[in-house]
């Protein structure tokens, strides 16, 4: 993704779309559409091929945890960062389980915004890691809250599943770099394997498998 990515807004009130067109596009960042629900929002997403999709999550018609399960079913290319009031809102911690790249609180800065769009393509820590963890220890026991998102970790290397487990607790590329006497760059080597064995889109979705898979625990 490029520093400048093209952006869909997908919310049911038209006033905060026209407010987060304002603050990105003041921001050089170019919002190439609009979507009032989250079936439009799936169409327009087809049509309009953007680099990130900022998604409210309670819409009517289709709800922004279905139509991000539909977008992302149709491959990589697209990061969707879920827009909420709530920061230990259920359906985040769903949406981060079926690929979201992570959350934003309606009431975000203009600054902090523009920022989490450009950064979300990277697949570096968006969520802070505080926030990430407190959502998932709350969410992580709880089968309602959740789908099943289990996998198999045995392709991993020992190595490979110490840091699957460092970044399930929330950990960042010079954190892990510490803990493990590594170079950041041996570490983003072994955070870009780990996502391609375990076909994970970004550390948000690496931190709810290190749950799902039990090899994080809430509180551990």
């Amino acid at each position: 993704m490029t520093s400048s990515p093209r952006v869909l807004v997908v919310d049911d009130q038209e006033l905060i779309r026209a407010g987060f067109r304002l603050i990105l596009t003041a921001r050089g960042i170019d919002v190439v559409g609009e979507a009032a629900d989250g079936a439009e929002a799936v169409s327009e997403e087809q049509r309009l091929r953007p680099d990130v999709v900022l998604m409210d999550i309670r819409m009517p018609v289709l709800d922004g945890l279905e139509a991000t399960r539909r977008i992302l079913a149709r491959g990589p290319g697209c990061r969707v960062l879920m827009l909420t009031t709530f920061d230990l809102d259920r359906y985040v911690y769903a949406a981060l389980a079926l690929g979201a790249s992570g959350f934003l609180l309606k009431d975000v800065t203009a600054d902090h915004l523009a920022a989490a769009v450009r950064l979300v393509g990277t697949g570096d820590a968006l969520l802070a890691p505080s926030i990430t963890r407190r959502l998932v220890q709350r969410f992580a026991a709880d089968p309602a809250a959740r789908p099943a998102v289990h996998r198999d970790l045995s392709p991993l290397t020992p190595r490979e599943t110490e840091v699957l487990a460092l970044l399930g607790r929330g950990r960042s590329n010079t954190e892990l770099a510490a803990d493990l006497s590594l170079s950041e760059a041996t570490v983003k080597t072994h955070v870009a394997r780990i996502f391609a064995k375990l076909d994970l889109r970004d550390r948000a979705q690496a931190v709810v498998l290190a749950y799902e898979t039990g090899l994080v625990t809430p509180g551990g």
